[in-house]
């Protein structure tokens, strides 16, 4: 449902604003006619210097996502919309959310924990729709991307078997310590996977495949618990499985993945993700035998509208270190239309299915990222 078009530019708080995400929403944000842009988190010095590199238009605002009285700074602030951008998501609530709702404000988030986005809709419908805002979970690669990739691939078909994803990061791209204590905090741990046509478990980083690329070597992956996993099978009305692994460059540090998966299972290891801060120390050390690619595959299996079988797949190749862009990308498209006056109607989304492929088009060509569907 479009919303009523604002004559006055939409004041954009990125909480988390001079973070590894939070950086490039900004950038891409701060010149857009339509955004005034505010840059948060809890370090003034590094808001403000981000305001400055950013443009004259954007501002820096001293703010906590953990705030108790976050919903009062949001109003006094006229804030329109949160882009929340502070993870890892897996440990955290909804009070940024509520806050947002409390405020008058809509809100979008970065989020892949699984039981955050999933649950998400069902937690923050109410408060959104007495509010007259809408907010939106889980925009970045996954969902958003990943469901716009298969809406695209399967337009019409009659059935969809299966859908398997996987994520190749390049091993020198910036990365961040919130998003490897999200990666590490699912480290054989039991995941439920929708397998063969029914619930089945299997331990995080570990159900290696081989996955073959057609713009980079091939890479061995390896579970990985996001929101697709559960979202997907009923979304789709999947037959028989939804996959999602990652693949790291560097077979060395795959094996290492898969080794603290190992201990964790076995109870020798109960909180990987501590770990994160040494291993974002440590990764530099491997990027002599990594690149600057990275990339992402979708792969479909069903039945087409002729009843046919098929199957087909989309690949995007990203190098120059320009991975880290996508993730931000789903976040860009819909604050953009929010200040255009046409985002989602009022109420809690995951961002399943709320961007079309073609929108992300013109972001991919920016950053000279390379598609291909066979």
């Amino acid at each position: 449902m479009p919303q009523t078009r604002t004559l006055h530019p939409l004041k954009v708080l990125v909480l988390g604003g001079y973070g590894n995400f939070g950086t490039r929403i900004v950038k891409a944000l701060a010149n857009d006619p339509g955004i005034q842009m505010v840059i948060g988190g809890r370090k003034q010095a590094r808001a403000k210097a981000l305001a400055r590199e950013a443009g004259a238009h954007a501002e820096a605002m001293v703010v906590d996502a953990t705030d108790a009285h976050l919903a009062t700074k949001l109003k006094a602030a006229n804030i329109g919309l949160v882009i929340h951008t502070a993870g890892p998501f897996q440990a955290q609530g909804y009070a940024v959310a509520e806050a947002c709702a409390d405020a008058g404000a809509h809100y979008i988030d970065l989020a892949d924990g699984r039981r955050f986005v999933c649950d998400f809709p069902a937690a923050m419908q109410a408060r959104f729709i007495a509010a007259q805002r809408c907010a939106v979970s889980g925009a970045s690669t996954v969902p958003a991307l990943s469901s716009a990739v298969v809406d695209h691939l399967t337009q019409g078909w009659q059935a969809i078997h299966s859908i398997d994803v996987c994520i190749a990061p390049a091993q020198t791209a910036p990365r961040g310590v919130a998003t490897l204590e999200a990666v590490l905090s699912y480290c054989g741990v039991p995941v439920d996977i929708w397998r063969e046509g029914r619930w089945q478990q299997a331990l995080g980083w570990t159900n290696p495949a081989q996955v073959v690329f057609p713009r980079m070597k091939p890479r061995r992956a390896a579970l990985c618990d996001i929101p697709d996993l559960e979202l997907f099978p009923a979304h789709y009305q999947v037959t028989e499985t939804v996959m999602f692994r990652a693949a790291l460059e560097v077979p060395l540090s795959q094996t290492a993945f898969a080794g603290l998966a190992a201990l964790r299972h076995w109870g020798l290891l109960p909180r990987p993700q501590a770990l994160a801060p040494w291993l974002l120390r440590g990764a530099p050390l491997f990027d002599r035998w990594g690149s600057a690619l990275g990339g992402m595959s979708v792969e479909v299996t069903g039945l087409d509208a002729m009843g046919q079988p098929a199957q087909a797949r989309w690949d995007i190749a990203a190098d120059n270190d320009h991975g880290p862009e996508i993730p931000c990308i789903a976040a860009i498209l819909l604050a953009r239309r929010l200040a255009r006056g046409d985002g989602p109607a009022p109420g809690a989304h995951t961002a399943t299915g709320l961007l079309a492929l073609d929108e992300f088009a013109p972001e991919f060509a920016r950053w000279g990222m390379v598609t291909d569907i066979a």
